[in-house]
């Protein structure tokens, strides 16, 4: 039976593109996948079969790599976090919140810089220029990649391109940071506007939870994501939150205690690379911060 990857799920239906045709299929779902309690997601790959009216049915899930649950995604395996230089300005504490998600689901994160080119000249600029190199030394010396660009002048988007071919991605970052324009630059002719991407890629009024692929020209497949703007810690353990800062999981085999949380304990290793400055005061910081927060919401059993 002919294999394919969902490529937008909506009102029932399930749009499949076979990828030896190019040929997009509107299916139906079995309904097996309701007696067991599953649900085929965007991103699945899939068995289907065509039915005599044109149209197919969704016979089979070929096993996940990965499962996000907001936005509903299969398989996605890097996430384009895209955090603007100016207006608005670059917001690391949102940047930390969205790699401990990033990290708690498995996925790989590439940390993306916009409008560099809007840098203002003066005094200002350099002090921006600053913020934003102290930040790229921060992030990639911690093991991430920092990749700078600019929509209008075309800066770093063909390293973009070549970054997301071969993978599913999910973009995800604060209102107005860019990621329309980006998209705009990756795909030619897409020409969406930063007020109607939600309209575009689905995500009217009445659509909120809709997600869908796009096929970029030099491969790979791309998905602009309302879930991740909606980021809370109640899915995650105490334990989680700190072993999603990759730098404060390596260091927390050195703790004292086994479960350390690196707020109060005795011998923490986390605590004494801070005050020695091997691990960022911002960072912690915003470790501190997002452990009271998970305090305070309600946990989901």
């Amino acid at each position: 039976m002919p294999e394919g990857t969902i490529m937008k799920a909506l009102s029932g239906y399930y749009y499949v593109l076979d990828e030896g045709s190019g040929v997009t299929l509107q299916c139906r779902a079995r309904g097996i996948f309701k007696k067991r309690g599953e649900s085929p997601l965007v991103g699945d790959k899939v068995v289907y079969g065509e039915t005599e009216n044109g149209e197919g049915t969704v016979d089979g899930i070929l096993p996940r790599r990965t499962e996000l649950v907001r936005p509903p995604i299969a398989n996605a395996d890097l996430a384009v976090l895209v955090f603007s230089v100016v207006h608005p300005d670059l917001n690391l504490t949102l940047l930390d919140k969205f790699l401990v998600h990033i990290e708690n689901a498995g996925l790989e994160a590439l940390i993306v810089w916009t409008k560099m080119d809007r840098i203002p000249e003066g005094a200002e600029g350099e002090e921006i220029r600053r913020t934003v190199e102290h930040a790229r030394q921060l992030y990639t010396s911690i093991g991430y990649e920092v990749l700078p660009t600019s929509s209008r002048a075309g800066t770093g988007i063909r390293e973009l391109e070549r970054r997301l071919a071969g993978h599913i991605a999910v973009f995800a970052g604060q209102s107005g940071v860019g990621k329309s324009s980006l998209l705009n630059a990756l795909v030619p002719g897409l020409e969406l506007q930063t007020s109607d991407i939600s309209e575009k890629l689905g995500r009217g009024k009445h659509t909120t939870r809709h997600v869908e692929l796009m096929a970029l020209p030099g491969g790979g497949l791309v998905a602009d994501t309302p879930g991740f703007s909606q980021l809370d810690f109640a899915e995650l353990g105490m334990t989680d939150i700190g072993s999603c800062f990759r730098e404060f999981r390596e260091l927390a085999s050195g703790c004292k205690f086994r479960g350390c949380t690196h707020i109060h304990e005795p011998g923490c290793a986390v605590r004494l690379a801070v005050e020695q400055g091997q691990a960022a005061e911002s960072r912690y910081g915003n470790y501190r911060s997002f452990m009271a927060e998970w305090k305070e919401k309600p946990r989901r059993y």
